[in-house]
């Protein structure tokens, strides 16, 4: 016997009007960024941290800072609209324009040294190198009752 389920689109449409207001006012109330939050793509290389940050049409010289602190590895910046206010008819876009912040917990405390950050083809690429020196994961046993 074969059991097939099929999505309509009153179904989808109407679980997503209901729920999507109040998982962004949710969202906001704890803390989330209202502005556009970059996709990130972080991960280890040898001993270094690299975390790659798409961020397109954004000038790295003047809309990115990149800070450490402590523990914590901070990108801000902003997007900035460059549409004209004069354009005329209808419009379509996606793209979210305004403040952005991420923040990477580093596994140990780091000097600012040691944080190289290069911007390519709308990817910011910021390598923290050493973070992970000196450590390795421990195994833990699992046991079973």
């Amino acid at each position: 016997m074969t059991t097939t389920l099929t999505r309509t689109p009153f179904t989808d449409a109407w679980l997503r009007d209901l729920w999507a207001p109040r998982l962004v006012d949710l969202a906001r109330s704890q803390g989330a960024p209202a502005g556009p939050v970059p996709a990130a793509d972080v991960y280890r290389e040898g001993d270094d941290l690299v975390a790659r940050l798409d961020l397109p049409g954004v000038d790295p010289a003047e809309d990115v800072t990149v800070e450490v602190d402590g523990r914590k590895l901070v990108v801000r910046g902003e997007r900035k609209d460059q549409r004209s206010e004069e354009s005329e008819g209808r419009r379509v876009s996606e793209v979210r324009f305004g403040a952005f912040r991420r923040v990477v917990t580093l596994p140990k405390a780091v000097d600012g040294d040691t944080v190289r950050a290069s911007y390519d083809a709308g990817v910011l690429t910021v390598t923290v190198a050493g973070v992970f020196a000196g450590t390795s994961p421990q195994r833990i046993e699992v046991t079973t009752a």
